[in-house]
């Protein structure tokens, strides 16, 4: 019994010391991976500028709508949803998800297809690219 015990004291003093070590410096071999380029860090930038761009701006192009963001996935895809505005339950007009690192980002919906769908892609792929402010337009 004063044995195990004694096992158990040693275990608990080790237990920080590993734990410290999982935030060392990464050693010549590691790979130093940014987290500028996570799937979920370029989504919220994404999300952030559209937010800003076109819907705190009250451009006419996206006044009908409403962003719906959900950046918490648990699928290892956050993604932000443009919806109607006076009906946020109906499906997604526009979908802007990530995946991976780097953060592959992919666009689709209708409103990809109409008359602002150009410039969709363009702020879309600016803020992916870590670019920021918004296009002019609207």
């Amino acid at each position: 019994m004063k044995r195990a015990s004694l096992v158990i004291a040693a275990l608990a003093m080790l237990v920080p010391l590993v734990a410290c070590q999982s935030d060392s410096k990464p050693g010549p071999g590691a790979l130093a991976l940014s987290s500028e380029n996570t799937a979920l860090a370029t989504m919220e930038r994404v999300a952030l500028s559209a937010n800003s761009c076109w819907f705190k701006s009250k451009d006419p192009t996206f006044r009908p709508y409403r962003l719906a963001p959900e950046l918490n996935s648990f699928s290892g895809r956050p993604r932000i949803l443009v919806v109607p505005a006076r009906n946020p339950g109906d499906r997604p007009l526009l979908v802007v998800q990530a995946e991976g690192h780097p953060a592959k980002v992919e666009a689709f919906g209708p409103l990809m297809h109409q008359s602002g769908g150009n410039r969709i892609a363009s702020d879309i792929r600016r803020w992916s690219a870590g670019g920021s402010g918004c296009s002019g337009a609207g």
